[in-house]
């Protein structure tokens, strides 16, 4: 029987570890063993009939899942945590036998859409910057919102690290001027709260309703579900 063969770097990012690339940079580093020897070479080939170790633990290819969460508060994105905080795995990990990693981040006190993925090329592609990804949030301040700052976020301004320009921002209707719908590609870190409180405001609430096209709706909050094929060949199409 003739066995598959893969690229040791592909084989990596199969297993749900992480993109090619950066499996490149594991191996370059010495971190991959085949079947007990360290691997440096970029371009080796294994089987599904070899072992293959990362840090001292087996990996293998896995079957990609890919789901969206409806991201409640108080949950910190990421895989563990010294204080022993509830973290976003806590709520899914139940849903599959793959190890599945968000795909960027919420804070811990922004709700919302939050992708998961063993699929690490894709991973890397939704977050990566030059791709442009569209976010797009409902934000609540602590009060009225001037038609002057308004304008002046519409436009675009500068920040501490460098300029910002949101894609779209509106008004929600009969909410007082409070409440907005900011469209945006930057994923630079708490941008959406540190624009408002540029100017002063407070974010009450942050809520990602959408990210890469895909949205929260039917998804109540601090549940989960699997992504449609649909869905998911949207989104590697990105």
């Amino acid at each position: 029987m003739i066995q598959n063969k893969y690229r040791l770097n592909q084989y990596i990012a199969k297993s749900g570890i992480t993109s090619r690339r950066k499996a490149d940079l594991l191996i370059e580093s010495g971190k991959i063993k085949v079947n007990g020897i360290v691997i440096n070479e970029l371009g080796t080939k294994v089987s599904l009939d070899d072992t293959i170790e990362y840090d001292g633990k087996k990996i293998k290819i896995e079957k990609y899942r890919y789901l969206i969460l409806n991201k409640p508060k108080n949950y910190i994105t990421t895989l563990k945590d010294e204080k022993n905080r509830k973290t976003v795995l806590d709520l899914i990990n139940k849903a599959c036998s793959e190890r599945l990693f968000p795909v960027g981040r919420l804070d811990k006190n922004t709700t919302g859409v939050l992708l998961f993925t063993n699929d690490g090329d894709l991973s890397q592609r939704l977050i990566h910057p030059r791709n442009k990804i569209r976010k797009v949030y409902h934000v609540i301040l602590d009060k009225k919102i001037s038609s002057q700052h308004y304008n002046i976020i519409q436009k675009g301004f500068l920040l501490e690290d460098g300029e910002i320009k949101v894609d779209e921002v509106h008004l929600v209707k009969n909410a007082q001027n409070k409440e907005l719908l900011v469209t945006l590609h930057s994923g630079r870190n708490r941008i959406v709260r540190r624009i408002f409180e540029f100017f002063g405001y407070k974010v009450v609430k942050l809520d990602r309703i959408e990210f890469a096209g895909i949205s929260k709706k039917k998804v109540i909050r601090g549940t989960w579900r699997f992504l449609s094929q649909k869905e998911i060949g949207f989104l590697k199409m990105k």
